[in-house]
C-alpha cells in the first residue's frame, strides 16, 4: 500500500523538506521545498546559532508543516545534523522550535546520518556493487564502507563546505593562499579518517554532490571523474560568483559550494584510489521516508 510521508532535515547548508509517496521499497517525490540557511559556515565561525537564524528555522518549520499538510502527508519527521550538533546553543534552539511549532526535532548522531543517507542512495545504485558512500554537507562529511548494500563502518569529519570556507577564507575569485589553505585543511582532516582501503565503486549523495553533478553533467551522466573535479576547481577559483552561476547553470547560493565541495570529493577520490564516483539523485530524506514507512521512525501528525 502506498502512503505519503514528509521528512525534513535541518542540514548545514539548507533546511529541506521532502514530501513523498512510498510503498516501502520505492519513493516517488511529490514536493521538494528548501530554505537556504548556512548553519555550517555560521556555526563554524561563531560557535552558536544566532537569534535571527533560530527564527528563520522556526519560520521554515512552520512552512514545512503547512506544505506537508497541503500535500496530504500523514506525518512529518524532522531531524538535524552537523550544523546543529556543533552549535553550543543547540538545545535552546531545538526547544524554541518545539515550543513555537509543535515539532520535536531529532538531533541524530553521525552514524545515524550515514545510515539514513545510505538508505536513500541505494534507491538508484543498489545493483551497482557500491563499496563506499560519501556525503559532503555544509558542516561535515560522512564516509562509509559498504558491503552488500549495508553500512559496515563509518566516519564523520569536519569537512563540510561551510566549515572549509570558514577555516580557509575561500571566496570567488579565490586568491592562491586561500585555495592552498583549503587544500591543506582538507588533506590534514582527511588524514584522520578511520575508514581505510580502496574504493572500487564509490557513490556520493547529498546536495553538494548533486550540485557538482548538475554543474558538470547537464547531459545527466551520473559519474564524475577526478579530471572533471580538477577543471571545476580551477574554474571556480578563477571566476566571480555571477560567472560561476552563468557558466555552470547553478543557483547563486549553490555556486559558493562548488569549489569547497569539489576539493573534498577530489581528495576523497585520491585517498581511496578511485578515478571517479557515481552520483545518486537520492539521499538522507528518502532514507528517512523509507524508515517512516517501515515504522522505524515516527513524526508528528500534520
Amino acid at each position: 500500500m502506498t502512503r505519503v510521508f514528509a521528512a525534513a532535515d535541518i542540514g548545514s547548508n539548507t533546511a529541506h523538506l521532502l514530501v513523498a509517496a512510498t510503498d516501502g521499497s520505492l519513493v516517488m517525490r511529490i514536493d521538494n521545498y528548501n530554505e537556504w540557511i548556512p548553519l555550517g559556515e555560521v556555526v563554524a565561525r561563531q560557535g552558536s546559532i544566532p537569534k535571527e537564524i533560530s527564527q528563520n528555522l522556526v519560520l521554515a518549520m512552520k512552512e514545512f508543516k503547512r506544505v506537508a499538510h497541503s500535500k496530504q502527508a500523514s506525518t512529518l519527521y524532522v531531524f538535524a545534523t552537523e550544523g546543529v550538533r556543533m552549535a553550543r546553543n543547540h538545545e535552546q534552539v531545538l526547544k524554541k522550535i518545539e515550543t513555537e511549532t509543535g515539532i520535536r526535532v531529532d538531533l541524530i548522531p553521525p552514524r545515524r546520518e550515514a545510515e539514513l543517507s545510505l538508505g536513500g542512495v541505494m534507491l538508484d545504485v543498489r545493483n551497482l556493487g557500491v563499496d563506499m558512500m560519501w556525503e559532503v554537507g555544509g558542516g561535515s562529511a560522512q564516509i562509509g564502507r559498504v558491503q552488500n548494500n549495508v553500512l559496515q563502518e563509518e566516519d564523520s569529519l569536519p569537512l563540510g563546505t561551510g566549515r572549509i570556507i570558514a577555516e580557509s577564507g575561500l571566496r570567488q575569485p579565490c586568491p592562491d593562499y586561500a585555495l592552498e589553505a583549503a587544500v591543506r585543511y582538507v588533506d590534514q582532516t582527511l588524514s584522520r579518517c578511520t575508514v581505510a582501503g580502496r574504493a572500487r565503486i564509490p557513490v556520493a549523495g547529498g546536495g553538494v554532490a548533486r550540485g557538482l553533478w548538475r554543474a558538470l553533467h547537464p547531459d545527466g551522466e551520473k559519474r564524475l571523474s577526478v579530471q572533471e573535479l580538477d577543471y571545476l576547481i580551477w574554474a571556480a577559483s578563477q571566476l566571480p560568483s555571477d560567472r560561476i552561476v552563468s557558466r555552470f547553470g547553478v543557483k547563486n547560493k549553490r555556486a559558493s559550494t562548488l569549489l569547497p565541495g569539489a576539493l573534498v570529493y577530489r581528495a576523497l577520490l585520491r585517498k581511496f584510489d578511485a578515478e571517479g564516483m557515481m552520483i545518486s539523485e537520492f539521499g538522507i530524506r528518502e532514507g528517512a521516508v523509507l524508515e517512516m514507512a517501515s515504522g522505524s521512525v515516527k513524526g508528528v501528525a500534520v
